[in-house]
């Protein structure tokens, strides 16, 4: 007996040409694009995509007349195939047809939308703009330049050499030179030590800076660089010249390339805007096309082969549905959709097992959880388990008094979802995600942030799950509150070094200042005038820095030393105008104080919160030069479920380096000439101690600002 040969699906030659079709409309596609090496071959293309069209509507065309001779004959099946390709038809026709309607219309109003008004005039704007930029640096350091002659007025021209290499590292010059008025050069220094001879300005700059005593532009004296030339007139008694070559910026000189390359661009754009709409019209019109119609075609096939089995795998499954496991169907034939049979006859057998042995696991498991549950919910650590995808699935009730908020409610989502409510835990939510996600083993992490009861610090210690094939599962986060025991130690360390320091540095300075002073009483009769002159300036200098060391331990000792606080209700914008007028008679400073309406009070020290205002606005003076304004404002806002109040200070002076930003509030480090580095230190002790945090402003452009908040009553 010959076998019956096994027909596929679809002719491999259909197939065939399908692919090509869907390779030919895939060229189309990058045709389109100008930068395509094959849109020279675009009308072919184009062409071909059409007879393919053709040719499956073709095929469409076939299947329905032969749907149509089944419905006349009356065929099993015939009608409910007609249903499906006709609701098949409907449902891919409609949003297709939607889809093309507005895709077309965001086709074109967006390739309109490239040519606006503002976008020509944004383009236009941009090239003024990187005119201005540089303009603007050409005056800055005209301003600066300016600024440099007064260190040079009525300066000899030997002390004018030694002066002029401290000048060109203070303005960041590539060099610098003084002219004589006849052009002759006086003193000179360039970055590079193998230039001998400087830039010498031409007559034509000459002739001008004699007018106007002053000349600025843009000049190409390094053949890789561009250069701005400086020359400024210096008032002495002979008239000199100040001449400062300042580099421009490699990245700036690109920009303002980049500017005018996309300027030109946009108008070769511009001009084959018409074409654009066209080419991606007819693409996007073939792939609809050609969508629907292969859609259609392989609906057809499909569903002629699916409606006879179904029928009786529709039965079995209601019946499996209505709670009938022992449903078995009759295999009619030995093939693909007889196996299918036996494969549900086999289903519906373990299905009706696994029910049984579901019902015994499952109460194990619960009881299982219900005991688990009630041993987190005793438990004084926070406990908060992830799944694989590291959403949440349990949490227990610690969790919730260390963070002050619902998170059962957010079982199934993950730590960011909470950070995008709980803006103030977004920082220590997503350090914890970032651990989970990168840790493949047993981890730990102490974390900071601020809560109901002020900042809060959490030691977090997580795991990885795995199952027994090693596969990951998920994961644990236990998390403990140490911020009172942290406080303890940082306290208990601190005031055993200050003690040692008091012992060990400041006990032996007062015999040291009083030999020094014993040395000069004894010592400065009996010595030579120039001697003795020595004498008392090396006895100055070691009370003085006898009395710098005396004063550096106080304030070491100070920060160390636990406070002892005197609690009372403060009222922030009183004390803040107590402070501020102290410091009101102090010329060329002007204050301004800004809060809202409402209680603005909290419970504290008045003497301590009064030394943190007087320590920020020393700074603030100090930065400002008592020149300038320092802004105070005051607001009451509401964060984790809990009522705080701001205290933001500005001043308008240099502000904070980036670097120094992240250690500023360390001992020992301070940007000041002059000082030990313990007032932003203790400023955020005190602050702390309070339950409070505070912050630099790094959002504030001018100037310096920080931020404090503090538990309000």
């Amino acid at each position: 007996m010959v076998p019956e040969k096994i027909k596929p699906p679809v002719g491999l030659s259909v197939l065939v040409l399908f692919g090509l079709i869907l390779l030919s409309l895939q060229l189309m596609s990058s045709a389109t694009q100008e930068s395509s090496q094959l849109s020279a071959m675009y009308s072919w293309l184009l062409l071909v995509n059409a007879l393919g069209s053709v040719v499956l509507l073709g095929l469409v065309g076939a299947n329905i007349y032969s749907l149509t001779r089944q419905l006349k004959k009356r065929e099993a099946g015939s009608r409910l195939t007609t249903r499906m390709v006709s609701l098949f038809v409907v449902l891919s026709l409609v949003p297709a047809a939607i889809v093309f309607y507005f895709s077309m219309q965001f086709l074109h109003q967006g390739i309109d939308s490239w040519f606006n008004v503002e976008i020509d005039k944004a383009m236009e704007d941009s090239l003024e703009l990187s005119q201005a930029s540089l303009d603007q640096r050409m005056r800055w350091h005209l301003r600066q330049t300016q600024q440099l002659t007064d260190k040079l007025q009525d300066a000899s021209e030997s002390l004018a050499t030694l002066e002029m290499e401290n000048l060109r590292e203070l303005s960041e010059a590539s060099e610098m030179t003084l002219f004589s008025r006849q052009g002759r050069i006086i003193a000179s220094s360039s970055i590079n030590p193998g230039d001998i001879l400087p830039s010498l300005p031409d007559e034509h700059i000459w002739l001008q800076l004699r007018q106007h005593e002053e000349y600025v532009a843009l000049a190409p004296v390094r053949e890789d660089q561009l250069m701005i030339r400086v020359i400024v007139a210096v008032k002495a008694e002979e008239p000199q010249y100040l001449q400062a070559l300042y580099p421009v910026p490699v990245r700036i000189a690109d920009l303002a390339d980049s500017v005018e390359f996309a300027f030109v661009r946009y108008q070769e754009m511009h001009f084959l805007r018409d074409s654009l709409k066209l080419s991606f019209s007819l693409a996007l019109s073939l792939v609809l096309l050609m969508s629907l119609l292969a859609a259609i075609w392989v609906a057809f096939i499909s569903i002629r082969n699916i409606i006879a089995p179904v029928k009786e795998l529709v039965k079995g499954t209601q019946a499996v549905a209505s709670g009938h496991y022992d449903q078995q169907l009759p295999v009619a034939v030995q093939d693909d959709l007889g196996f299918l049979v036996e494969s549900f006859n086999e289903m519906t057998l373990r299905i009706a097992r696994a029910r049984d042995e579901t019902r015994l696991a499952g109460l194990e498991v619960e009881n299982q959880r219900a005991y688990l549950e009630t041993i987190l919910a005793n438990l004084t650590a926070g406990v908060i388990s992830f799944d694989a995808l590291y959403k949440i699935r349990t949490v227990n009730q610690a969790a919730y008094r260390i963070f002050h908020i619902p998170v059962s409610y957010f079982i199934g989502q993950t730590l960011l979802d909470i950070a995008h409510g709980y803006a103030e835990l977004a920082e220590p939510l997503k350090v914890i995600q970032r651990l989970l996600e990168q840790a493949d083993d047993i981890w730990q992490h102490r974390i900071a942030f601020l809560g109901q009861n002020g900042r809060r610090e959490l030691l977090c210690r997580g795991t990885p799950l795995f199952s027994q094939e090693g596969r990951r599962v998920g994961s644990v986060v236990v998390f403990d509150d140490v911020t009172d025991l942290i406080q303890a130690q940082r306290n208990a360390a601190w005031g055993e070094v200050a003690r040692r320091l008091a012992h060990e540095i400041k006990n032996p300075l007062t015999p040291i200042q009083l030999s020094a002073e014993r040395l000069q009483h004894k010592l400065a009769d009996k010595l030579a005038a120039a001697d003795a002159d020595i004498l008392q300036r090396s006895t100055r200098t070691i009370v003085q820095q006898v009395e710098a060391m005396k004063e550096m331990v106080d304030d070491f000792s100070e920060y160390a030393k636990p406070s002892k606080k005197q609690t009372a209700d403060i009222d922030l914008p009183g004390l803040v105008q107590e402070v501020l007028a102290l410091y009101a008679v102090q010329s060329g400073v002007k204050f301004k104080v800004d809060y809202e309406a409402g209680l603005l009070m909290i419970k504290g020290d008045p003497v301590s919160i009064r030394q943190v205002l007087h320590n920020l606005i020393k700074n603030a003076l100090e930065a400002i030069d008592a020149k300038g304004q320092i802004e105070v404002n005051l607001n009451r806002l509401r964060k984790n479920n809990s009522d705080f109040i701001e205290i933001a200070l500005y001043d308008d002076g240099p502000g904070i380096k980036e670097d120094q930003i992240e250690k500023i509030f360390e001992p020992y480090v301070t940007t000041k000439a002059k000082g030990t580095g313990l007032g932003l230190a203790i400023v955020k002790k005190i602050v702390e101690e309070h339950g409070g945090a505070i912050w630099v402003d790094t959002s504030r452009k001018a100037g310096a600002g920080f931020i404090i908040q503090l538990p309000a009553i």
